[in-house]
């Protein structure tokens, strides 16, 4: 799912990225809304706030919501830096990233409610978000070779009214293909909002101890991996041994 690169990536492959990475962005959306007020998987609507902030005159605002936007960006380049220096053929390149975003939900998990709604708190754990799921984005992309993109919904739901309305153009032999992709946004869109309900429905019980939901799911998402290969040599052996005797 995560280790498979280039050709040897099947639909498969990114229909279980989208499932996994899709709902534990749609967790920390709801969480991270709801903890701390401001929206931490994407930088559309800090554009606009940005741009009020400097219409109003509000400068340090503006520098905060300048510094969210900035690490957002920041996580995308350190987790294609972090794929480009450990080399895409390099079997479990991806943990180094993920185990970066695992750290940063569990400091929201363990120290979000010590949040006292001043903008310095927002400063730091809006912003350590905004890295993880910028993090997160470019993994994804990059290991889906830009099929996959799960910390928002702007970029997907274009695709899909693209793909839409090509049913009705192209020709029947590209519809399986085209059907494909189709299945894929709606597999996204899907885990996403079904990871905002649930997530919001866990912060409203049991407060900033629900990003441990999305740690599960990266935590899980690692271990498959690692798990199913060791499994497949397991069995491998056992049969080549079967088939010595």
């Amino acid at each position: 799912m995560l280790r498979h690169l280039g050709a040897k990536r099947t639909p498969q492959h990114n229909l279980k990225l989208a499932t996994l990475l899709g709902l534990t962005a749609g967790f920390v959306n709801a969480e991270g809304f709801l903890g701390f007020a401001v929206l931490t998987t994407n930088v559309t609507g800090h554009a606009a706030l940005l741009a009020e902030r400097i219409a109003l005159a509000d400068w340090y605002a503006a520098q905060v919501v300048a510094l969210w936007m900035f690490l957002f960006l920041a996580g995308a380049f350190i987790s294609s830096l972090i794929l480009s220096l450990t080399g895409h053929n390099q079997r479990f390149s991806y943990f180094i990233a993920i185990i970066i975003e695992i750290i940063i939900l569990l400091f929201s998990a363990l120290y979000g409610h010590r949040y006292d709604g001043t903008l310095v708190a927002k400063e730091i754990f809006a912003g350590s978000l905004l890295f993880a799921m910028g993090l997160q984005n470019s993994l994804v992309s990059m290991i889906s070779g830009s099929v996959v993109r799960t910390t928002h919904l702007t970029g997907t739901f274009t695709d899909l009214g693209i793909e839409l309305a090509q049913l009705f153009n192209k020709n029947k032999q590209d519809h399986p293909a085209l059907i494909a992709k189709i299945r894929l946004r709606l597999v996204i869109i899907f885990f996403f909002m079904t990871g905002a309900v649930v997530g919001a429905y866990l912060f409203h019980h049991f407060g900033f101890k629900s990003f441990f939901a999305p740690i599960t799911i990266l935590i899980y998402a690692l271990s498959y991996d690692i798990f199913r290969i060791k499994a497949k040599r397991y069995y491998q052996k056992t049969a080549n041994a079967r088939k010595g005797h």
